[in-house]
């Protein structure tokens, strides 16, 4: 391949790979920080309101280091899906959506995680491995049956000298140094780690899968669609499917009981030998939990599986197939018959002809009020009256036990006023005692601050019974009338 031909495909690269976009974004270690932090373990999804509530509280600290806009985590979040390095789903056990990574975004996050921390390049291990591996494709890829015989007598006399050599204790046969062991567990770590960018890439691919085969569905005839003929048949094409087999092997491998028994039994004798003292406690946690993350891994992929499979069949067995297809055609005629008018008129060309669109009234959920029958109800049905009859002496009574008689009390104003000059207040209760009590007293100084006067150098004694009997007296400025009073 030229040089030339080499820098476009790297440039094609560079403008279509998601994970590349991730490592050339302006803000990555703010990206790679918080997805890591929330969404980084593998299996990890969250919804979308607690992930943008936690990426808000993060930026909060973040903007005190880094130069950040005042966009929010929901802005931040939009960009970085349409970036392909979030992927947004509805919710399986509850109403709403989550934000999980997708394989890019967890390939970017191993490629920095690498080169803050190099692994040792070259280890006895890994090239021990690799020698191992491609002996054992030689073997297992050669058509001569004489030279496999050999390579497998060979095998079997080095096993053999490899066992008298642990019966007579030979120093060549001493269990590994804390180095090479070491060694090891990090290459199964490192392979352990693609683990989670690995099940994201699988499930994208059932999902493009999912969706070839529905277009193949609607592009062909039903005289001529072999994936009808096949649903029919009830073949699943998603799991029959290269990715779909290879897939169930892995996934058949991992809930094996005995299979899964045997790996665990390894893990906890590694972890009780001597050496792993040495281990950090995240490498230790790490191996423990290396079986359930690959199971974990491939039940939710295995739910998707399933999960497409279903609905195909249902989109096949219901005949919606065949609705979406006359929807396909005329979307097809129309833009046949508006590719030559496209020749002769603008999109933007006013027709002189009105189409009114059905349109849907777009609001919150929260502005869902639930009818309660309990709030109209009325009560019981009013019925008639029975005709009585009105003592207006205790509707009086009843009266002035909330309201004060202002009536009576400027009668006595204008009885105790005549022939004089003025009176006082205290003279007009000398004169009509307080009927109401308090009240009284209260209705003849709202009348003197309204129609009398008030001296502020003098004071009256004021002096009245209760409602209940007992005498009291205030003494206040004094109030006075020089004229009767008309209401």
């Amino acid at each position: 391949m030229s040089a030339l031909s080499s820098a476009l495909a790297y440039r094609r690269l560079l403008d279509t790979n998601a994970t590349l976009r991730m490592l050339r974004a302006d803000h990555l270690p703010v990206m790679a920080a918080t997805l890591g932090t929330h969404l980084g373990k593998p299996g990890t999804r969250v919804s979308t309101e607690d992930l943008h509530e936690s990426i808000d509280s993060d930026l909060e600290e973040l903007r005190d280091h880094f130069d950040l806009s005042t966009r929010t985590a929901k802005a931040y979040c939009d960009d970085w899906r349409r970036a392909e390095i979030l992927v947004r789903r509805p919710a399986t056990s509850a109403r709403g959506e989550t934000y999980e990574l997708s394989a890019a975004g967890f390939d970017a996050i191993r490629m920095l995680e690498q080169l803050r921390t190099p692994p040792q390049t070259a280890t006895e291990s890994r090239l021990v491995s690799l020698a191992q591996s491609v002996r054992q494709l030689a073997i297992d890829t050669d058509p001569d049956s004489s030279r496999r015989l050999a390579s497998l007598r060979a095998e079997r006399d080095r096993i053999d000298a490899e066992i008298a050599r642990v019966r007579r204790g030979d120093p060549r046969s001493i269990v590994l140094d804390r180095r090479r062991a070491n060694e090891r567990v990090g290459d199964i770590l490192q392979q352990a780690q693609g683990l989670p960018a690995d099940f994201a890439r699988v499930r994208a691919r059932f999902e493009e899968l999912n969706q070839e085969l529905r277009i193949s569905i609607l592009a062909a005839e039903d005289s001529q669609s072999q994936v009808l003929d096949e649903v029919f048949r009830g073949v699943d094409l998603i799991e029959s499917s290269d990715e779909g087999r290879t897939f169930s092997a892995f996934s058949a491998l991992v809930r094996d009981p005995e299979q899964a028994s045997a790996f665990d039994e390894d893990i906890a004798a590694i972890l009780d030998r001597d050496f792993s003292a040495t281990l950090t406690a995240e490498t230790r946690r790490s191996l423990r939990t290396l079986m359930r993350q690959m199971k974990d891994g491939s039940r939710e992929v295995s739910d998707i599986l399933s999960e497409f499979a279903r609905g195909l069949r249902r989109y096949v067995h219901s005949h919606e197939f065949q609705r979406d297809r006359v929807m396909r055609t005329l979307i097809q005629d129309a833009l046949a018959a508006a590719a030559p008018v496209s020749q002769v008129r603008k999109p933007y060309d006013d027709l002189g002809v009105d189409l009114e669109l059905s349109s849907v009234g777009l609001a919150s959920v929260g502005e869902v009020v639930l009818h309660d029958p309990t709030e109209f109800d009325a009560g019981a049905e009013l019925g008639e009256a029975e005709e009585i009859e009105v003592d207006f002496a205790e509707l009086i009574a009843v009266a002035r036990e909330s309201e004060i008689d202002f009536s009576e009390l400027s009668d006595n104003v204008n009885r105790a006023i005549r022939g004089t000059g003025q009176v006082s207040v205290a003279e007009v209760l000398d004169h009509f005692p307080a009927s109401q009590g308090l009240a009284s007293v209260v209705g003849l100084l709202s009348l003197a601050s309204t129609y009398g006067h008030v001296d502020p150098e003098s004071r009256d004694r004021l002096e009245w019974s209760g409602v209940d009997g007992i005498g009291r007296s205030a003494t206040i400025r004094r109030h006075y009338f020089t004229e009767g009073i008309t209401l």
